[in-house]
């Protein structure tokens, strides 16, 4: 691996750590700013929102003008947006300039897996990506760590010093790698307008294919373990606390799932990878609904990252060659409709929790993502790279 790739790894590490940093600094800012946690939520709510819409800015952006030089700009705008975090007077203050940082981290991790689909031959790409997506993970189990550690020894505000000098410093070698790259010949870029360049995209059968699965994935999968926490909070009162360190049990599967790909990989094929992540989310939440103690669920919640991130990896692999010539925006519809699929699913799990419980909704998703990984693993094994 490259500088560049390194320099991608850490954009991306802060970027994971931008998603979750609130899970630990939501009630100092609130009593900061003497509002309920309730109002002060609105801080994530403007850097998700942000997060999800301007990814299919990024994606032609990055087609047109370099995904490196994107990124490397978009990092700045993270930078400079979070130093203002620092100084926010007011809550409202704060809200926007988290919308401004979501802005500028929306770029990051779909165009840096457009740059590793143009510079990793396909057969390396899934354990190329896997590694890369270990460095997410690390950032959103960390990031709530590191965020409570410094809001409680110091200030919630010292949190975002911090971040500002690090999207700072990536910025400036992402900028130094994009020279580099431009002085070797690059293939001409033919200028499309946005809309022009999602209608190309679009009209490939197999990108359709991909995004609705992404979706439904997003779907079944998010919907269903937004409500875990929740779940077990009904069930066995846990502390938020212990229920918090029951969750973060997904991202340490995941970062395991990151350490073995190379050699599963070997083994399984990308039908084995669909196929066993969907077998394993179909236990997790089948057990999960049938949960006999609380003490049951650790395994549950690391197998089920682990069988996550197998299906989930392959399809971000698909998704990085299904429009070659567009990746950029490729890659930025695929996030779009992972982001939309999470937003819908959780909306709809909230409805149906409701009228049926936990335990019939979580056994829809087992099935959901057994039928849907079966399905996926047919299109994978008769679709020609």
């Amino acid at each position: 691996m490259n500088s560049a790739f390194f320099a991608l790894a850490a954009a991306a590490f802060v970027s994971g750590a931008n998603l979750r940093l609130f899970d630990a600094l939501l009630p100092t800012v609130a009593a900061d700013f003497l509002v309920p946690v309730t109002t002060a939520s609105v801080v994530v709510t403007a850097f998700t929102l942000a997060y999800g819409l301007f990814q299919i800015v990024h994606g032609p952006l990055g087609d047109r003008v370099g995904k490196l030089r994107t990124v490397g700009g978009a990092v700045l705008i993270a930078a400079a947006a979070s130093l203002g975090c620092a100084f926010a007077p007011s809550l409202h203050a704060l809200t926007l300039l988290r919308f401004a940082t979501g802005i500028g981290a929306a770029a990051i991790v779909p165009l840096s897996l457009a740059w590793i689909g143009d510079n990793t031959p396909y057969e390396k790409r899934q354990a190329t990506l896997g590694r890369f997506l270990g460095f997410v993970l690390l950032g959103q189990i960390l990031g709530p760590a590191f965020g409570g550690a410094l809001a409680e020894f110091v200030s919630w505000r010292e949190v975002f010093y911090a971040l500002a000098a690090v999207f700072l410093a990536v910025g400036l070698v992402l900028f130094s790698e994009d020279r580099k790259a431009r002085r070797a010949p690059m293939p001409a870029r033919i200028p499309t307008g946005v809309l022009r360049a999602y209608s190309d995209v679009l009209r490939d059968r197999w990108v359709r294919t991909v995004m609705l699965t992404v979706f439904l994935e997003g779907s079944l999968f998010y919907g269903a373990f937004a409500y875990g926490g929740a779940y077990l909070k009904e069930r066995f009162d846990l502390s938020y606390l212990v229920i918090g360190a029951l969750l973060a049990g997904f991202g340490l599967g995941g970062v395991i799932y990151s350490l073995l790909v190379r050699r599963l990989l070997a083994r399984l094929q990308e039908k084995g990878f669909v196929q066993t992540g969907g077998l394993i989310l179909f236990v997790c939440f089948l057990v999960l609904a049938l949960l006999p103690g609380w003490l049951a669920s650790v395994p549950i919640f690391i197998a089920s990252g682990f069988g996550f991130y197998m299906f989930h990896n392959t399809l971000q692999t698909k998704a990085t060659e299904m429009a070659p010539q567009a990746r950029g925006t490729a890659i930025a519809v695929f996030a779009f409709s992972l982001f939309m699929g999470q937003a819908s699913g959780v909306a709809a799990y909230g409805l149906l929790i409701s009228a049926v419980g936990y335990r019939w909704a979580f056994m829809l998703a087992a099935f959901g993502l057994l039928a849907l990984a079966l399905w996926f693993a047919r299109r994978v094994s008769s679709h020609r790279k």
